[in-house]
């Protein structure tokens, strides 16, 4: 065993053996996510690097710790991506911490979530055991998915040691358009075109302005721009990046003593009736909302659109930061917690302050 994992295994084995919560780490980019990180530092960073690259295969497997700039730049050398387009949210995010998170950038809406993406992982549960799930290849993920499981996780169920994930080309063209119209509008639109066959690959709605990315064959951008019309926007890519690593002004004027919600609703509900303002994502299924609105208003409203709403910074974290589970999916999240980590000591109330 790598002498970095080793040591990291040491340190689980003791913290069981005394019951003393670990705080899963990083680089800390996405530490302020979810309830208030409890436990002593366990950092992920010595067991670094990347442990196999197959690009003909589409796949790359690395350790916890590796930077995620390591793994961009890496893959950026054969003009290939992690298509979800995780957000960094600082220079010292890892891999680890991306899948952990479960967080995507603007092309989820296309290429689809982290966890679309996790063909395998090395996981170490509460004994210090490394179980391995998953594999390289996509027919090799079957029967319960642990390795998908473990994608928005947030260190609850141990420590995720390495993991494999599929990469995609580079798209050959890219091109930006915007419109000028109401937010009704926008989400029409948004579903009319998401039904056709165009190569939409990220959207967003904010202030009376809705723009669209095309990516893919020059062929299909240009045929796509004359069908949809729209203004073209210069040199694109900067604001998209902006958006992925919430430099927007939307977020960059974010009040923390106010809640910044984020909801999770099916593509054509109508606007949220919901105090504050919007910015309208992922064809329309995911909608920011800056708000001082209180959660349980804000969670019915959301449940009532048939979604879900998540506190994701400031406001007040006392009534939850995620959406209460159902009884019984709550029961399973409990079941699952006691069979990977029987001592509870990896980041205890990380994600519910019951476990």
């Amino acid at each position: 065993m790598n002498s970095a994992l080793q040591e990291i295994r040491e340190r689980i084995i003791a913290a069981n053996t005394a019951g003393t919560p670990l705080r899963i780490r990083g680089g800390g980019t996405k530490e302020w996510y979810g309830q208030s990180a409890l436990g002593d530092v366990l950092d992920t960073r010595a067991y670094a690097g990347v442990i196999s690259y197959e690009p003909t295969e589409l796949v790359i497997t690395a350790r916890c710790g590796t930077p995620l700039a390591e793994i961009d730049a890496t893959l950026a050398e054969q003009n290939q991506m992690l298509a979800f387009e995780p957000p960094y949210f600082g220079n010292d995010a890892t891999i680890g911490g991306v899948v952990a998170s479960g967080l995507s950038g603007p092309r989820r809406q296309a290429a689809g979530a982290v966890r679309d993406f996790v063909l395998g992982t090395a996981l170490m549960n509460g004994r210090g055991q490394l179980m391995h799930f998953g594999g390289q290849v996509m027919k090799n993920v079957a029967g319960y998915d642990v390795s998908r499981l473990l994608a928005g996780s947030l260190g609850t169920l141990g420590l995720i040691a390495e993991v494999s994930l599929k990469v995609l080309p580079r798209p050959i063209m890219e091109t930006t358009l915007q419109f000028a119209m109401n937010q009704n509008n926008a989400i029409t639109y948004l579903n009319q075109w998401g039904g056709q066959p165009l190569p939409l690959s990220a959207s967003v709605w904010h202030e009376g302005v809705l723009r669209v990315r095309l990516s893919g064959a020059e062929a299909a951008i240009h045929a796509a721009r004359l069908r949809l019309g729209g203004e073209e926007v210069a040199d694109a890519s900067a604001y998209w990046a902006g958006l992925r690593e919430q430099q927007h002004a939307f977020f960059s004027s974010f009040d923390e003593s106010k809640g910044l919600w984020r909801l999770s609703v099916p593509s054509t509900a109508m606007p949220i009736a919901l105090p504050g303002e919007q910015l309208i994502e992922w064809g329309g299924a995911q909608r920011w909302l800056k708000t001082d609105a209180d959660a349980a208003t804000i969670r019915r409203i959301a449940q009532e659109a048939g979604g879900h709403a998540t506190l994701f910074r400031g406001g007040a974290k006392e009534a939850g930061v995620f959406h209460p589970l159902a009884p019984a999916l709550a029961a399973i999240h409990r079941r699952l917690k006691t069979e990977f980590d029987p001592a509870g000591i990896f980041n205890p109330g990380r994600m519910y302050s019951e476990w």
